[in-house]
């Protein structure tokens, strides 16, 4: 067996990008690593060690990236069983043995689950979510739980449990929200892939500021069960990864019907065996992408992320695909009913009552609902004033409620005739129309609404950095369970526009 963990803790302490081993496993896909594993060039043990040695390095130390909330304090005796069974009877999968990010809201046995909120501290429900259940079965190894915003209400990644996480390709910038641990986790190479969720942008707002792929799927194709809820009407579970065919792999193992969790009955018999075998490059000719351009910022701040979106556009056309340029005065109130403040209140309807339901299932937690947090002096101070608010009965109306759910039901259908009408194969526009921005200042740049209101699913694909060397992105999306599509148009600009680059300041 190959003596590697030596030559790659040394390479680390010294920094050095010359060690033989240590630019193997840097942005070495989960293919790769599978292969390596398979062929005894290293084991699930040493893998590990090389990971918690690129975490000790630069999470708490040097860039103190401060990504990482719990670690997993079983992860190498772990490793060291699925290597057994590896040399026993052969890998489970693709993910056999391959170690994982998991947000701080997924529930997990081996570590607490505290939503980044020092209010639940030591919060331990003893159970795995589903999506990690799932993972585990496929062999995966949960090596860490991911910094997020304090109970996933907002997009800069802060909390009371942890502070602030910087932006691995700019120390001085966030990595976006509320996922923001994961995206800056697997942007830093502290695992192969990271789990993430999305209510509005969660999963695709990190994806764009760490320059990996994101994808929220349609509502209903993976399971909620065992995450910590925002809104049980748009919330959803899934991976973020630094290359498509990884994003691909982690969605295989994830997705599905799940007994305990109602919504993901829509899924039945419309997700392929596999989106990995399936997964291919496109030929592009005859094929039409609608530009939402109204989505786009026209400051000139802007000018850089519109430009790295016209230049995936302009290669996508090259192609073969044709470019539809989409405006009109209904596609204008389209954009300002997503950006009204209305189009907010499921979410917080929901947040109101599933929050409280969940806390309620512990009756060892210090809170018992929504109110208690509100009123804890310990709540993040960006998100207090935000949830104060919400204590107004304004929010509690039924009605109201039924009547934006209605407004999300019509909003699907005015973007399935836009398909229609104009015989559309998907849609694009920007993630954020800006770069990440500095720690402490807000950013409510984002495009975020648009999928979790009509259900529709979207993809985050890197398109460029921008003035700032900041990761820009483009983002995607198509009708109803059509994540095949996504993920091979994805992965088409991923091979004509490639982008991935290791962020410099954890080398």
């Amino acid at each position: 067996m190959c003596r590697l963990m030596s030559v790659v803790v040394c390479g680390l302490l010294v920094l050095s990008s010359q060690s033989v081993a240590q630019p193997s496993l840097l942005e070495a896909s989960i293919e790769d690593l599978q292969n390596w594993l398979n062929r005894g060039q290293i084991t699930s043990v040493e893998l590990v060690e090389w990971y918690q040695q690129r975490i000790d390095a630069y999470d708490q130390q040097g860039p103190s990236l401060n990504a990482i909330q719990h670690h997993n304090t079983n992860a190498l005796a772990q490793a060291k069983a699925l290597d057994d069974e590896r040399d026993r009877s052969g890998p489970r999968s693709l993910l056999h043995g391959i170690p994982v990010l998991v947000k701080d809201n997924y529930e997990t046995v081996d570590m607490p689950t505290t939503a980044g909120s020092a209010i639940i501290e030591g919060h331990w429900p003893k159970r795995d979510a589903t999506q990690v259940a799932r993972l585990k079965a496929a062999g995966a190894i949960i090596l860490a739980k991911t910094t997020m915003h304090e109970f996933a209400y907002g997009w800069t990644t802060q909390g009371s449990a942890f502070g602030m996480t910087r932006n691995p390709y700019g120390l001085d910038r966030h990595p976006g929200g509320s996922s923001g641990g994961t995206g800056a986790g697997v942007a830093a190479n502290f695992a192969a892939v990271g789990m993430g969720s999305d209510t509005c942008g969660s999963i695709r707002v990190p994806a764009a500021h760490n320059n990996l792929v994101g994808l929220r799927g349609t509502q209903g194709i993976s399971s909620r069960t065992g995450i910590v809820p925002l809104s049980s009407s748009r919330d959803i579970g899934g991976p973020l990864a630094r290359n498509v065919r990884d994003l691909a792999i982690t969605l295989d193992a994830t997705v599905g019907y799940d007994p305990l969790d109602d919504q993901t009955a829509e899924s039945f018999g419309k997700i392929p065996d596999s989106y990995l075998s399936k997964l291919h490059q496109l030929d592009l000719r005859g094929w039409r992408i609608g530009v939402l351009y109204d989505w786009f910022g026209t400051e000139p701040d802007n000018g850089a992320v519109n430009a790295r979106i016209q230049g995936v556009l302009t290669a996508l056309a090259a192609e073969g695909a044709s470019i539809i340029r989409l405006t009109s005065p209904a596609l204008v109130g389209l954009k300002a009913e997503t950006s009204a403040r209305t189009a907010n209140f499921v979410q917080v309807y929901d947040l109101k009552r599933d929050l409280t339901a969940y806390l309620q299932q512990y009756p060892v937690l210090p809170v018992q609902s929504f109110a208690d947090l509100v009123t804890d002096q310990r709540l993040s101070s960006d998100v207090a004033p935000l949830w104060e608010a919400m204590m107004s009965p304004t929010y509690d109306s039924r009605r109201t409620y039924l009547e934006r759910h209605a407004d999300g039901r019509r909003m699907r259908a005015e973007l399935l005739t836009l398909y229609q009408t104009h015989d559309l194969d998907a849609l694009a526009y920007p993630t954020a129309i800006l770069e990440a921005a500095k720690l402490g200042e807000a950013q409510p740049h984002f495009n975020c609404r648009l999928a979790p209101v009509s259900g529709l699913p979207a993809i985050s694909v890197p398109a460029g950095f921008g003035n700032h060397e900041m990761p820009v992105a483009i983002e995607l999306m198509a009708e109803p369970w059509a994540e095949q599509k996504l993920l091979d148009l994805a992965y088409t600009i991923e091979q004509l526009v490639p982008t991935r680059k290791l962020p410099s300041h954890t080398p």
